[in-house]
């Protein structure tokens, strides 16, 4: 697994794609919140806190996950090489696990520069340092399982077509059901049971800096499930 994993953050890193996704991210993130004028823009709203960038970042890896999952199994299909992956001496959960964690860590990556609008909300603060610590850890710890959850959707969109873009948009339209599809179904219908299904209500409890055994077991089995998906659609490819 791990050979697999270092084989995925090299081919990251050898391309401009690891070097674009940390950009890209970090820049759209940077213009909402700094720049542009608007609801997302901390400046104009007046207060020490970071619940723009929570509610602003989920929406942005909708998009920028799939784009760095997509090739993960797909390039491997197109090009032939999936077959002599699968032949060798390594178990189909070790070849998924060694993926999946490959592009995790990148996002992983692409997360961390963002302590950055930590301390300087810190810093901003009236008094300084007036900002919730612990409603801004809990968040982080959403959104690391909101990560953990879309990447392990992406990898497994990217089995099912040997062409990227019909797996990018797979993977959209899923991460997109799972975190706001379920919600409006819910008001819809006014059933709490089903907004339950969706990924931002767990989210959204995690946000308040309370980290709930159920919200955690969600997300755990969001990713699960799609690992398990993406290692049964793999075994049907050397049947």
């Amino acid at each position: 697994m791990l050979a697999i994993l270092k084989k995925e953050i090299n081919s990251f890193f050898a391309s401009p794609i690891g070097y674009l996704v940390i950009a890209i991210f970090l820049l759209l993130n940077s213009l909402f919140l700094w720049l542009f004028k608007g609801e997302f823009n901390i400046l104009d709203y007046g207060f020490a806190d970071l619940s723009s960038f929570f509610l602003l970042a989920p929406w942005i890896l909708i998009f920028l996950i799939p784009a760095v999952t997509m090739r993960s199994f797909s390039d491997e299909k197109k090009q032939g090489t999936l077959e002599l992956l699968l032949t060798k001496p390594i178990s189909h959960l070790n070849i998924v696990l060694g993926k999946y964690f490959g592009a995790f860590v990148l996002i992983i990556i692409a997360l961390i520069p963002t302590f950055l609008y930590v301390y300087t909300v810190y810093e901003l603060g009236n008094p300084v340092g007036n900002l919730d610590i612990g409603s801004t850890l809990g968040s982080y710890f959403g959104l690391l399982f909101l990560v953990a959850a879309y990447t392990a959707i992406g990898i497994f969109t990217s089995t099912l077509s040997s062409n990227q873009i019909v797996a990018f948009i797979l993977a959209v339209f899923l991460c997109f059901l799972f975190y706001i599809g379920f919600e409006g179904v819910a008001d819809f219908m006014a059933s709490d049971i089903i907004d339950q299904l969706g990924m931002s209500s767990h989210y959204k409890s995690m946000s308040r800096g309370v980290l709930d055994t159920r919200d955690i077991i969600y997300f755990l089995s969001i990713t699960a499930l799609f690992l398990m998906l993406t290692k049964l659609t793999i075994n049907q490819e050397q049947k």
